[in-house]
């Protein structure tokens, strides 16, 4: 009883209009995911004054930090659409349950890695390198990274909670407070700046753990004070499998298309590098470029997936249907954007990383080819977290492992035979043509199962 009272007035989400709820909830995290953009290449500058071999362990540590945040992020999507549905639904007990689940799922994730990484991190660079240097510095930046992983876990948790009921302000703060943390202390704790030792890579990550730890403990400021439709005593507190269920069946198929993201890498480098190194080096460069564009497409698809959910969980099917709209004009405009940056100064933007003539040669056109593919993501991105929000993220799943795998892979392997470099690049805008193709007929089904039965409403917000 006490808990229903907590919440005396419709949530802004089921209300206020979508447009400016849709900007208000996306704008803030996408700020956020462009520093944390930012904030990866200033972190590899750093790393990178110190030797070629401290950069090297750090770029074979990032497939054990990709997954932790994988982890995280996964099962806070699956948290946010359990708990935004709860409360459209005005099942606050759901809702607090599924909080407090959430965050004793952080609280394993985090001792799991904490675990595996201190015991393992040895052997996971010893079967990738012999150079002793590398293997010692990889293992002590990943087993900072790991054993100290709560941070991480707590931060991207709470955060998620934060947006599930729409305040995705404070989110924000928290990311870029973490993000501003970590690049002031690179430079002290690597360079020994202002009195302290000098760690080399040690000390890039303590300043990561440390950022993460700061911004998570802000994180669970902002929810007790500011969460105010969600009760977080855990007296009593079992783990509820129901809930947790509900949370992976969401949660997991986000964890796996991150991984597939990882064989997509592998694979296609596995490719170029049959052709020269340089053009495996373009392919890197690409993908940093390329987080400018995508991440603020992410930030959009955070603010969306608590707005769809919670108003699917109301039965609101105009309000559900116009921020699905509404989501993909923005996320079009923000990769039309990027195409148009990519196909003008694909020069300039690769001179940011120092380009010889020869990785000029070969990156001009591969920019402004692989860029040709940003006309169809942003479709498919928004399509792809529809899905999830809905509760189907097995398509959000399948969509990825055949659009990765099945086309983009083989495409890029078939028309490397031919010899010439410039057809690979064409594997992207295939796999996204094959993409747009895929999201139209799940999205159909979609519809059906989930939004097509609601009634319609007399009156439009």
């Amino acid at each position: 009883m006490a808990e229903e009272k907590t919440v005396q007035k419709e949530n802004p989400m089921g209300t206020r209009p979508i447009n400016s709820l849709l900007i208000s909830m996306s704008l803030p995290i996408m700020i956020s995911m462009i520093v944390q953009a930012l904030y990866n290449i200033v972190d590899s500058m750093f790393v990178a004054r110190v030797s070629e071999n401290a950069l090297t362990a750090v770029s074979l540590a990032f497939p054990v930090q990709n997954l932790m945040i994988s982890v995280a992020t996964g099962t806070g999507v699956g948290i946010n659409a359990l708990l935004s549905r709860s409360l459209g639904e005005k099942n606050f007990d759901r809702a607090n349950r599924t909080a407090k689940n959430g965050i004793f799922l952080l609280v394993v994730s985090a001792i799991v890695f904490a675990i595996v990484g201190g015991v393992f991190s040895h052997m996971f660079f010893a079967v990738q390198t012999n150079d002793a240097e590398i293997v010692e510095a990889g293992t002590v930046y990943t087993r900072i990274c790991t054993i100290w992983s709560i941070g991480l876990f707590m931060q991207i948790t709470m955060e998620r909670l934060l947006q599930a009921t729409g305040k995705s302000i404070y989110s924000m703060v928290t990311q870029l407070t973490g993000a501003v943390i970590n690049i002031i202390l690179d430079p002290i704790m690597i360079f020994g700046l202002l009195g302290f030792p000098k760690m080399g890579v040690a000390g890039a990550a303590l300043a990561t753990v440390v950022g993460q730890t700061i911004a998570a403990c802000l994180a669970v400021f902002f929810n007790l004070k500011k969460n105010t439709e969600l009760n977080y005593s855990f007296r009593g507190f079992r783990p509820d499998g129901e809930i947790i269920r509900h949370i992976y069946a969401v949660g997991v198929p986000s964890i796996i298309m991150a991984s597939i993201s990882s064989v997509m890498n592998f694979g296609m480098n596995k490719i170029l590098m049959t052709f020269s190194s340089t053009a495996t080096a373009v392919f890197g460069v690409y993908y940093k470029l390329q987080s400018f564009v995508f991440m603020p497409t992410f930030g959009l698809n955070n603010g969306m997936v608590p707005i769809l959910a919670y108003n699917l969980g109301a039965r609101k099917k105009k309000r559900m249907i116009r921020t699905i709209r509404l989501s993909v004009i923005y996320a079009i405009s923000i990769m039309l954007i990027g195409l148009a940056v990519f196909q003008l100064i694909p020069g300039d933007l690769l001179r940011l990383f120092d380009a010889s003539e020869d990785m000029l040669a070969i990156g001009i056109p591969a920019l402004r080819i692989i860029s040709l593919s940003f006309t169809f993501a942003g479709f498919c991105v928004v399509s792809s977290s529809v899905f999830q929000a809905l509760g189907h993220g097995f398509l959000s799943l399948m969509f990825s492992l055949i659009r990765q795998l099945v086309v983009l892979l083989p495409a890029a392997y078939i028309l490397s035979r031919f010899r010439v470099l410039n057809l690979v690049w064409w594997s992207f805008p295939i796999a996204e043509v094959a993409g747009v193709i895929l999201c139209i007929f799940f999205l159909m089904y979609a519809y059906r199962k989930e939004i097509k039965p609601i009634p319609d409403e007399k009156t439009e917000d």
